[in-house]
C-alpha cells in the first residue's frame, strides 16, 4: 500500500522554499548606500532570523531546539516517559501480574539466536513459524555485543519504536497531514504495555509504516520495503492491495516481486530450512484469545470436555469440534480476502488516504478472522491506524480509535488477566468479548468506509467526507501560489 498521496492526485510543491516560507521577492533590494550587500533581504526573514512559518516547518524542527510551547513537546515528553516505564518493566525493575511476557525473548528468541548464528533455521522447532527474514530480527542483538541478548533486544525494539515516531513526526508537518497520528502511536504502544518491546513486531511495523509514507514518490522503494516486511512477518504484503492503478502500481508490484524473489533465493541457498515455517503454521489450532475461541469459552460453562494446552508456542483449545472452528476461521479469512479483491476490482477513485485506509482495513480483517490473535498483533494495527490518523483525508478515524481502545483492553487481557482467560471465567470471557467485539466493529466499519470512498455511486459523500483529498491538496497549491504572487 502506498502513502496518503497517489499518482492520480495533484501534488503540492515540496521544495525547500515552500517548506520554509523563505522566498526572494523580485531579487535583492539595494541599500541606500550601495548595491545589494547588506541592503538585500528576503521577505519573511526579520532581523532575528527566519519567519515563524519557517520555525514550524519540518526542517526547522530538525535544525532548532524545541521550544516549551512547541506542539510536539507534549507527545515527545509522553513518549519518553512511557517508554522508560516499558523498558523498566522489561528489565524487571517493575513487575506486572500474570505470566512472564519476556519468555519469548529470554528463552525462545535466544535459543533461535544460537541456531541461526550457526547458519541454519530451527526447522525442527515447531515454534518457528516465521518467514526467513525474521532471522535478521532474531539475530539483531548481535549489533550490541557488549550487552546480553535480552537487554540488547529490548533496546533495539525501543529504537524501532523511535523510528516510527520520527517518521510520523516528519510526515505530520506536511500539507494535508495532522499530528493525531503521532499521538496515536505514542498512546497505542503504551496501551499495549511492555509486550510491545518483548516481540519483534515493532521492527516489522517500522518497515510497513515507512513503506506507506514513501510510496507516493518512490513506488519502487515502497515495493522493496513491502516485500521485505512480508518476509519478516507476512502481513505487510497486504499493503500491496491499496496501491493505485497505473504506472505507480506496476512499479510497486514489480519491485516487491523482484525483492521478494532475491531475498528468498539468498536464504534458500545460504540457510537450510528457510520454508519450514509453512508446515508449522498450517498445523496451528484455535488460540484462546481469538474470535473463534469464544465458542469454547462459552461451551466450557456448559460442560464442554476440552482443555487449554500449550501448543505450537501458544495456549490453544484442544478437544471436540476444535477443528471445525479452526476451519471456520480459515473460511472467514478466505471470505475477507475475496471481499478485498472485489473492492480492488470495483474501486474507481483513489483519494490521498486510500492506500493507508485499505492497509488498515485489510490487516484488521485478517487479524480479526485469524485462528490466533496474539497480543503483539495489535502493534500492526496501531502502526497502520497512526498512519491513517496522520492523513486528513482518511475516513478511518473512528476505526482507528476503536483499534486504540482494543489495544488498551488487550493489556488487561494479557498479561494482567490472562489467568482468567485461560480459566474461561466470567472476567476472562468479558475481556475477550469486549476486545474482540471492538476489533469486529472496527473491521466492519473500515470496510464500509473504504467501499464508500472509492465507489462511483458515492462521489458526493466522498467529496464531503474527504475534504482534505485531491481538492484539499489543490487548495494548498492555490494558497501557496497566491501567497507567492503577493
Amino acid at each position: 500500500m502506498t502513502d496518503s498521496t497517489t499518482a492520480s492526485t495533484p501534488q503540492p510543491a515540496d521544495d525547500e522554499a515552500a517548506a520554509t516560507g523563505a522566498h526572494v521577492t523580485g531579487g535583492a533590494r539595494r541599500s541606500p548606500g550601495g548595491r545589494g550587500g547588506a541592503g538585500a533581504h528576503r521577505r519573511g526573514d526579520g532581523p532575528s532570523g527566519p519567519s515563524e512559518r519557517g520555525d514550524r516547518s519540518a526542517s526547522g524542527f530538525l535544525a532548532r531546539p524545541l521550544r516549551l510551547t512547541h506542539p510536539l513537546v507534549a507527545p515527545l515528553a509522553v513518549w519518553a516517559v512511557t517508554r522508560t516505564v516499558l523498558l523498566l518493566c522489561c528489565f524487571k525493575v517493575f513487575t506486572l501480574p500474570g505470566p512472564d511476557f519476556t519468555n519469548d525473548v529470554e528463552a525462545i528468541y535466544q535459543g533461535w539466536f544460537d541456531v541461526l548464528r550457526a547458519g541454519t533455521f530451527p526447522y525442527d522447532d515447531v515454534t518457528w513459524q516465521y518467514p526467513p527474514a525474521a532471522a535478521l530480527a532474531v539475530l539483531s542483538p548481535a549489533l550490541l555485543p557488549f550487552l546480553g541478548y535480552p537487554s540488547a533486544f529490548y533496546l533495539l525494539a525501543c529504537a524501532a519504536d523511535a523510528v516510527v515516531l520520527a517518521v510520523l513526526v516528519r510526515s505530520s508537518s506536511r500539507p494535508g497531514r495532522r499530528r493525531a497520528g503521532v499521538w496515536g502511536w505514542v498512546a497505542g504502544v503504551a496501551l499495549l504495555g511492555p509486550t510491545s518491546y518483548a516481540r519483534y513486531d515493532l521492527m516489522v511495523t517500522a518497515v510497513a509504516v515507512a513503506a506507506l509514507f514513501v510510496a507516493a514518490r518512490h513506488p519502487r522503494t515502497a515495493g522493496a520495503l513491502t516485500a521485505f516486511g512480508a518476509l519478516l512477518k507476512v502481513w505487510p504484503g497486504l499493503l500491496l492491495l491499496g496501491t493505485p492503478r497505473g504506472r505507480a502500481s506496476r512499479a510497486t508490484w514489480t519491485s516487491a516481486l523482484v525483492t521478494g524473489t532475491v531475498v528468498l533465493g539468498v536464504f534458500a541457498v545460504s540457510m537450510p530450512g528457510s520454508l519450514a515455517f509453512l508446515d508449522f503454521q498450517q498445523d496451528r489450532g484455535t488460540e484462546v484469545e481469538s474470535l473463534g475461541a469464544l465458542v469454547f469459552h462459552v461451551a466450557r460453562q456448559f460442560g464442554w470436555e476440552g482443555q487449554v494446552l500449550l501448543n505450537y508456542g501458544s495456549m490453544e483449545f484442544i478437544g471436540p469440534h476444535v477443528n471445525l472452528v479452526s476451519d471456520a476461521a480459515l473460511l472467514l479469512t478466505g471470505a475477507a480476502f475475496a471481499w478485498l479483491l472485489l473492492w480492488r476490482l470495483r474501486a474507481v477513485r483513489w483519494t490521498p488516504s486510500t492506500p493507508a485506509d485499505a492497509a488498515l482495513t485489510a490487516v484488521l480483517l485478517f487479524t480479526t478472522t485469524s485462528r490466533v490473535i496474539s497480543p503483539q498483533y495489535m502493534i500492526w494495527l496501531v502502526g497502520l491506524a497512526s498512519v491513517c490518523l496522520t492523513l486528513r483525508a482518511s475516513r478511518q478515524v473512528l476505526p482507528s480509535v476503536l483499534v486504540l481502545a482494543a489495544t488498551g483492553v488487550t493489556l488487561l487481557e494479557f498479561p494482567l488477566g490472562f489467568g482468567h482467560v485461560v480459566a474461561s471465567d466470567w472476567q476472562g470471557v468479558a475481556l475477550l468479548v469486549v476486545r474482540n467485539g471492538l476489533l469486529v466493529a472496527a473491521s466492519l466499519l473500515a470496510c464500509v468506509r473504504l467501499w464508500r470512498t472509492t465507489r462511483p455511486g458515492t462521489a458526493g459523500d466522498a467529496a464531503r467526507e474527504g475534504d482534505a483529498g485531491a481538492g484539499g491538496v489543490t487548495a494548498v497549491r492555490r494558497a501557496r501560489t497566491s501567497a507567492t504572487a503577493q
